[in-house]
């Protein structure tokens, strides 16, 4: 695998604290803000952000993708996700660094080099980690931080999203 097992985790841990900096500064009336018709709402990519991984690393973990079961699990988990509150979701996003130590460091080098397949695509474990977990919070962090930029956060920017942390935006 390119990353350790321990830099795998330090990944993943980090993505949550950067989800966690920029859910940090969103305000109530910014749940229902969403760019276009047909797009998610600020609470909606949070509902999505609060599930995914959960039901990625669980497939992962077990090796074994079932789409029927795949699919109960997402609607169950969605449909759990609609019932909860802003802060709820934020800090269903928080929970999800436990399931790391429960569900990838138990995994072994060779678990993680052990092919399986999902959505019809063969890959080892370790390279769905990456894909499915590790990639997605990247792209949705991004999500997050422009759905905030539009908001009117302005005093957002690279470290916020990249590092998670405040720092005074430089002057142009």
């Amino acid at each position: 695998m390119v990353l350790s097992k321990p830099e795998l985790m330090g990944r993943l841990q980090h993505e949550v604290r950067v989800l966690l900096h920029l859910s940090s500064k969103i305000e109530p009336a910014m749940a229902d803000y969403r760019p276009a018709p047909g797009q998610r709402s600020l609470l909606e990519l949070l509902q999505y952000l609060s599930i995914f991984a959960p039901i990625h690393l669980r497939t992962i973990h077990a090796g074994v993708f079932d789409m029927d079961a795949w699919r109960t699990a997402w609607r169950t988990h969605e449909a759990e996700a609609k019932q909860r509150s802003l802060q709820e979701n934020i800090a269903a996003i928080a929970a999800q660094t436990a399931l790391f130590a429960e569900l990838v460091e138990p995994l072994t080098d060779d678990e993680l080099r052990a092919e399986m397949e999902m959505f019809g695509n063969k890959g080892t474990r370790g390279s769905w980690l990456v894909w499915m977990v590790l990639c997605h919070y990247s792209a949705y962090r991004m999500q997050l931080f422009l759905y905030l930029k539009a908001c009117g956060l302005q005093e957002l920017w690279t470290l916020d999203l990249w590092a998670g942390i405040d720092a005074k935006k430089p002057k142009p």
